[in-house]
């Protein structure tokens, strides 16, 4: 390669990555980020996801086959690409979620810090913003998880169209926007936010407590092996597990609540949250309000290893700052334009 050829090539990569440093926003870089983290990251665990999912809403010809017989029942009903029944719904809702959650949180913590600059900046901090930002994104995505599980619980035998498992009067649904539509004329917009109540209770401890633990835990990591990788993804993932097995219950009446109308055997449990709580308990026993979460455990850890390290490939790609380096220059900045109010503050 001669010295023109480089110098245009390597002009033309300063070019790229100046445009992406210069006119792309910092939020935006967020959002990118993490929706191509969170997109990568469910569709690796997809079967995974598939039989909690059948295992949480207690599907008849999925009970006590355990997790290598599921497999196989998927596999002779619908073939491999059952396994991925539904993905489309997780992952259109996945990206945005992601991208919501990530951008959120870090948002969030520049607004508590800009807001109060003497805050200190441990585990509390994020713990604080991490739910704020579940929260978020949640409300803006729910619709997309209720009509993924809808997906999900139905199991479509060998001939395309035909549903096994349900009745004249259960809905079948054809894919994402059949079943959006489907659910919206039935129930309005109540409908698609079927099970929000206990989506919301269990998103913001989860959300905070994974944050929590995991600045936590890297508190006390040694300076230099904090930029490790390997380290984030092992905190990042023991982390997740600590906040999927405390509120995990929550996400088992959430599944039950959203294909209600799809299942004969949960007639009658149009109730709250902890009145559903309650009824799971009492007729199908407390070790339901765990069911799948053996299999979830297996799913965290390779999500997360892979979520973490997507985003951490695109940040640097992207050229986004850590989150104290986001967040000095703009409480410097507000401190410049506002002296005597921070002071006051």
């Amino acid at each position: 390669m001669t010295e023109e050829e480089r110098g245009r090539e390597e002009g033309g990569g300063g070019a790229l990555q100046g445009l992406i440093e210069g006119s792309m926003p910092l939020v935006v870089k967020e959002l990118v980020a993490g929706g191509i983290a969170g997109g990568i990251a469910k569709t690796t665990v997809a079967p995974l996801e598939r039989v909690k999912i059948l295992f949480q809403t207690k599907r008849p010809d999925f009970q006590n086959v355990g997790l290598l017989g599921s497999f196989r029942r998927i596999v002779q009903t619908e073939g491999l690409l059952g396994f991925y029944r539904g993905n489309g719904a997780s992952v259109a809702r996945i990206v945005p979620y992601a991208a919501l959650h990530y951008m959120a949180y870090e948002q969030y913590r520049r607004w508590i810090i800009l807001g109060f600059p003497d805050i200190g900046r441990g585990p509390l901090l994020d713990l604080v913003s991490g739910s704020a930002a579940g929260g978020t994104a949640v409300v803006f995505t729910y619709p997309l998880d209720l009509v993924r599980t809808k997906l999900a619980y139905q199991v479509v035998g060998p001939s395309r169209g035909k549903f096994r498992g349900l009745s004249h009067s259960e809905q079948a649904y054809e894919g994402i926007l059949d079943c959006i539509f489907k659910t919206y004329r039935k129930n309005g917009l109540r409908g698609l936010y079927r099970g929000v109540g206990p989506t919301l209770y269990g998103i913001f401890p989860y959300s905070g407590l994974k944050f929590y633990f995991y600045e936590e835990m890297k508190n006390h990591v040694p300076e230099q092996h904090k930029k490790d990788i390997t380290v984030k993804l092992a905190c990042g993932s023991v982390a997740g597990l600590l906040g999927q097995t405390i509120t995990y219950p929550l996400d088992v009446v959430r599944r039950q609540m959203q294909v209600q109308a799809l299942s004969t055997s949960n007639h009658g449990m149009d109730k709250g949250t902890l009145e559903s709580l309650v009824t799971i308990v009492k007729n199908q026993g407390w070790r339901q309000l765990f069911s799948g979460l053996s299999i979830n455990y297996l799913k965290v850890v390779p999500s997360v290893a892979i979520g973490f390290t997507v985003y951490d490939v695109m940040k640097s790609w992207l050229k986004v700052p850590s989150r104290d380096e986001a967040a000095l220059p703009a409480v410097t900045e507000e401190s410049s334009r506002h002296p005597a109010s921070l002071r006051s503050g």
